[in-house]
């Protein structure tokens, strides 16, 4: 499985830090880059979208003056954003803005992302589409695109249905590109799993949430520390589209179980700015949260990934496999 220029040589851990609606800005990015691990943001944070102007500028000079300041260090590519849907009236000027900074990796969601492979693709880039099922993986990969993201059961945000260790399996029967698994990946051994499922990079969310960085209040951060996994309610609620939230976030907006079990929501978001106000108060996260138990610096947190991934790539044979005395 061929591992892009862009990133060979350049992660502490095979890992990218997803991003995330109203959580992930300049800072997140910029420090998950420096310390090993592949940052992202939305373009839709950046508001207005001239700012995504002056986001892109920071992350790119900051970049630059660590990798001239330290050659021998890590220094992970990031990667922006876009969601392709009707309803998103920014696309066209989020990504001619992607285009002038020549950034490293898109990824594209909600939408056929052809238009934006093209564009990318004139100036090097590359293009991850994130999907949840297999069909819409095989229509990813005839669109040109450079890698697949499956977002598979217990993610946080979108998340799909079908488990990670039969989606990456499916997928990896037919596309031999990179692949990036997505899906309660909290710690280093989730990601060494990945790998062995097939995956060439994990897609990490919730955990990056609750770090010092992320834009997310301070309450949010602390609720990720609180909450387990049966804490996590998957809803089409907020936004008419199937998600995973935390309980407690959803109760304090007015919600009760019952209702959300029998399919009935507050309505529908029409717009993106609907869908902010909504994401602002009721906060999403995934199967991930049962590893959470602080809030550290990113590269705190990368250190502690990458050992835990050498552990877990060292863990010897099932003692099953060994034969008795």
């Amino acid at each position: 499985m061929p591992i892009p220029d862009a990133f060979r040589g350049r992660l502490r851990v095979p890992a990218i830090a997803a991003p995330m609606f109203l959580v992930s800005g300049p800072e997140l990015v910029i420090e998950c880059c420096r310390a090993g691990v592949a940052g992202s943001l939305p373009a839709l944070n950046a508001r207005p979208a001239a700012q995504l102007e002056d986001w892109l500028a920071r992350i790119d000079a900051e970049l630059a003056a660590h990798r001239a300041a330290q050659p021998a260090a890590p220094c992970a590519p990031y990667g922006v954003n876009l969601i392709l849907h009707a309803s998103n009236p920014r696309l066209q000027e989020d990504l001619a803005t992607v285009v002038r900074h020549r950034v490293p990796f898109v990824i594209t969601s909600l939408g056929h992302p052809g238009e934006v492979v093209k564009a990318v693709h004139a100036y090097g880039g590359l293009v991850f589409s994130d999907v949840i099922h297999a069909y819409h993986a095989q229509k990813a990969a005839a669109a040109g695109v450079d890698g697949i993201i499956a977002v598979c059961s217990g993610a946080g945000g979108h998340a799909g249905t079908q488990s990670m260790t039969s989606l990456i399996r499916e997928i990896r029967a037919f596309w031999d590109g990179v692949l990036i698994a997505a899906g309660s990946i909290s710690d280093g051994a989730g990601i060494r799993a990945a790998e062995v499922l097939g995956a060439d990079f994990a897609y990490m969310g919730t955990r990056f949430i609750a770090t010092r960085e992320a834009l997310a209040q301070p309450e949010y951060k602390q609720m990720l520390v609180d909450c387990g996994a049966r804490d996590i309610v998957y809803t089409d609620a907020i936004s008419g589209t199937n998600a995973n939230f935390m309980w407690p976030s959803l109760e304090k907006a007015g919600f009760e179980r019952a209702q959300l079990a029998a399919g009935h929501g507050k309505g529908q978001i029409h717009d993106m700015s609907d869908e902010a106000r909504a994401w602002r108060d009721v906060w999403s996260a995934g199967h991930g949260v049962a590893a959470i138990h602080d809030v550290p610096p990113v590269a705190e947190l990368v250190a502690r990934l990458a050992a835990e991934y050498q552990a877990a790539c060292a863990l010897p044979p099932s003692a099953a496999l060994v034969p008795g005395d």
